[in-house]
């Protein structure tokens, strides 16, 4: 039986702030901007502060008149990626299959891993306890047999909490849970939930898949079916040995903000591609993720004559299908809530040409071996987390 673990960092971005600043602890943090910044949201908001009602992608006006001695910070990007870096590096040495999916979370496939840390749960606990100790953070872990209900399981006894779903439980674990709980059904579905009267898992389970179609689409209508039984109900529950790789970012407010977005592309394809490079991997085809504010997503894909090689490369592959998507299609200029690249139908990289990987000439070359380079550099020191800046590009 698989044993999936979700890794969720408590209140990131206001927990670094509290562990810089032990001034600000047991006080109200709240990141993303000072009171008289008409624009800014609320990025992240600790504990105190969310006594007060403060949460993510408040306005700061708000936040402001519900806690007028919060203290209120602009944020500190560089830090919060370096303090990501150590975490990530932390969680790498439990599992070699790690998937960030933002700055503050990572699901690791921990299964066939006894030998080395013992019982599932003693990982965890070991898990939590190593990130304690460097990082001076707190992490809340969700484990179960698949990705989904891991992911639920992690909200469950936050802060710095553990909550494991036994194999065989999945679903009379989601049949626990007010529809409230149910990770993918944005505001609108909430709304649909409403005027239908469904309170509850239970409620949703006890609807035939037609009923659910006939309510919420086709695609949606699948998706709570599979969900409220505890079955794997996201596109990155892939079958164990799956020829591909993705990676995703999920916004902390809806971004609009095109240099943003393209920013986040970056990283993701930063991490896919020194994936790539680790597994000695190759793969011609891109592929996109876009999930909107109504949690409504698109994806494309396109696959070249040529394979992926280094990160400038496969970044104006997957900017191009971004421009394409976004600009192009009927829901461009939207609010974006999450943001995902990947790498399709991978081979190994012997069985790749290799005598014309670099025909291109020698600049790809040394491209390539920079970033074989960095990558060396961040297996041998975790925290010096080296990346290569958007501005060489």
């Amino acid at each position: 039986m698989s044993c999936l673990i979700h890794a969720d960092l408590d209140a990131f971005y206001a927990s670094v702030e509290q562990l810089d600043h032990p001034e600000y602890r047991g006080k109200p943090v709240i990141v993303g901007g000072l009171p008289d910044d008409r624009r800014s949201v609320v990025s992240a908001a600790s504990y105190e502060a969310r006594k007060f009602g403060v949460h993510s992608a408040m306005p700061i006006a708000q936040a402001y008149k519900l806690c007028t001695n919060g203290i209120f910070l602009r944020g500190r990007m560089d830090r919060y990626q370096e303090k990501s870096g150590e975490i990530m590096a932390i969680f790498g040495d439990f599992s070699p299959e790690l998937e960030q999916l933002s700055i503050d979370e990572a699901f690791l496939d921990i299964t066939g891993t006894e030998g080395l840390f013992g019982p599932y749960e003693e990982t965890a606990k070991k898990l939590k306890e190593k990130v304690r100790k460097e990082t001076g953070l707190t992490v809340s872990v969700g484990m179960a047999s698949n990705r989904y209900v891991a992911k639920i399981a992690s909200g469950m006894s936050k802060p710095d909490g553990l909550f494991v779903v036994k194999p065989g439980e999945e679903e009379k674990f989601m049949l626990s849970l007010p529809v409230t709980k149910i990770w993918g059904a944005g505001e609108k579905t909430q709304e649909l939930f409403g005027r239908y009267g469904l309170k509850t898992c239970e409620d949703i389970h006890h609807l035939s898949i037609a009923s659910l179609i006939s309510m919420f689409g086709n695609a949606h209508g699948n998706f709570l079916h599979r969900a409220v039984r505890g079955e794997p109900a996201e596109s990155f529950d892939r079958e164990r040995g799956s020829h591909s790789m993705s990676a995703e970012r999920t916004f902390a407010y809806d971004q609009y903000d095109e240099f943003a977005i393209e920013t986040a592309l970056l990283g993701i394809c930063e991490t896919l591609i020194f994936r790539l490079i680790s597994t000695r991997a190759c793969s011609a085809t891109v592929s996109l993720k876009i999930r909107y504010s109504d949690f409504a997503t698109e994806t494309a894909q396109e696959t070249f004559r040529e394979p992926v090689l280094t990160l400038n490369d496969f970044y104006k592959r997957v900017l191009d299908l971004f421009h394409k998507k976004y600009r192009n299609g009927s829901r461009g200029g939207r609010g974006i809530r999450l943001i995902g690249a990947g790498l399709m139908n991978l081979e190994t990289e012997n069985r790749a040409h290799q005598g014309d990987l670099f025909d291109d000439g020698n600049n790809m070359e040394k491209e390539r071996r920079l970033e074989e380079s960095i990558l060396k550099i961040n297996k041998k020191h975790p925290g010096a987390a080296v990346h290569r800046s958007r501005s060489v590009l």
